[in-house]
């Protein structure tokens, strides 16, 4: 994939880019603490696409949001706005992962004049909350942020720790972990450190109620395909996340083997649920 950079209002988003220029335009969207490596694996297999695969703000080679300034899914809404206007698309289709199926969810729902298509892999809609945790979460928030400017960043001698880290948070491959880590790191005085600002590792400080995600799910109107991995993450449960593919109006389900990350794992199987779908 050939790297891009594009002029936002929050500042530089660069990425990855692969396919045919003129061709079906693509915007993929990774996931938390991501980047668009993610979908290396996944684009040779996608064909008859103009695949961009963006570092979202505050992720990977992109830049962090301005100080006092906090990451929110609203926010990410019109980051995503923003990059299609940057790249002169005024219709696109939507590839995310995780949360970037999550957010390309919130995109969909909002614009509908604007995303032609969405393929949502491992998320649809927003993770929820239930009502009587919205002061705790609200508090927790609020302490970790204040609490965050005292924290020191960690550093890797060698770039293989970060490797082996990234492996054993997320029960990645070598191949996968590297791939990520390689574009999620910088040089720092004693080794590396992650790229991605700190601030996305702190609470969100409001969420959605499931009744509101149900609404928001339903508001997709755009053709959408949802692929799940077997096992169910513990925060998407087989029952919930069945419902909310339910919920959409003109979409279907696709539960794939594999772990969360099975679009860079087995992307050839994730590639075959896709099919010519994000192309009719």
């Amino acid at each position: 994939m050939d790297a891009f950079e594009l002029d936002v209002p929050l500042g530089k988003v660069r990425g990855l880019r692969a396919g045919t220029a003129g061709a079906t335009s693509v915007l993929a969207l990774h996931g938390w603490l991501d980047n668009a490596a993610s979908f290396i694996p996944l684009a040779p297999h996608l064909a008859g696409v103009d695949l961009r695969a963006v570092d979202l703000p505050g992720h990977g080679a992109s830049d962090h949001l301005a100080a006092g300034a906090d990451y929110s899914f609203a926010g990410a809404v019109h980051s995503v706005l923003d990059i299609a206007d940057a790249l002169g698309w005024e219709r696109f289709a939507l590839l995310g992962h995780s949360m970037g199926a999550g957010i390309a969810s919130l995109v969909a729902a909002a614009c509908p004049e604007r995303v032609t298509r969405l393929v949502a892999i491992e998320a649809l809609g927003a993770l929820a909350e239930t009502p009587e945790n919205t002061v705790s979460r609200l508090r927790d928030a609020v302490a970790a942020t204040r609490a965050l400017p005292g924290k020191r960043l960690r550093v890797f001698p060698d770039l293989e720790i970060a490797v082996r880290a990234r492996m054993k948070a997320n029960g990645l491959t070598e191949p996968v972990a590297r791939l990520l880590v390689e574009r999620g790191v910088v040089a720092v005085e004693g080794g590396w450190s992650w790229s991605s600002d700190p601030r996305l590792t702190l609470p969100t400080m409001v969420r959605m109620t499931e009744a509101q995600v149900d609404d928001l799910v339903a508001g997709i109107t755009c053709p959408t395909r949802v692929v799940f991995a077997d096992p169910a993450q513990v925060y998407l449960p087989d029952a919930l996340r069945r419902a909310r593919a339910a919920r959409l109006p003109d979409g279907d389900m696709t539960i794939i083997a594999g772990s969360h990350h099975l679009h860079m794992e087995d992307p050839q199987a994730v590639a075959d649920a896709i099919g010519d779908f994000l192309v009719r």
